[in-house]
């Protein structure tokens, strides 16, 4: 039989593992980002979006103009993550933060193929 303290126990324990993986979720987005960053320049900005089921998108852009996604499990998962990487967060992904995302071929062809009947979707 369980007594009311014991299940309060049993909550807390529950809890406390569920923050304790947040927490490495977040290390490990960070340390994601940062690699991003590194690799591209040496900085990033970035701009958050819900995704949908309470995921959350971060939109990269790197000094160097290249892009990237990552994706965190909450929005204050995302936010911690791009703020301790040292990532400087935009509201939306437009004017000057667009204006800077380089793209290549590929993006190009993928545009068309979707689009005008370009190469296919394979």
């Amino acid at each position: 039989m369980l007594y009311m303290a014991d299940t309060q126990q049993a909550e807390e324990q529950v809890e406390a593992a569920a923050d304790k993986r947040a927490g490495r979720r977040t290390a490990k987005l960070t340390k994601q980002i940062r690699a991003f960053a590194d690799s591209h320049g040496g900085s990033a900005e970035g701009q958050l979006a819900h995704i949908g089921r309470g995921r959350i998108r971060i939109a990269l852009v790197g000094a160097n103009g290249e892009w990237g996604n990552l994706v965190a499990d909450s929005f204050d998962s995302a936010k911690d993550a791009a703020t301790a990487a040292g990532v400087t967060l935009q509201d939306d992904f437009d004017g000057d933060l667009a204006a800077r995302v380089r793209t290549g071929r590929y993006e190009w062809s993928r545009m068309a193929g979707i689009q005008v009947g370009g190469p296919a979707n394979a």
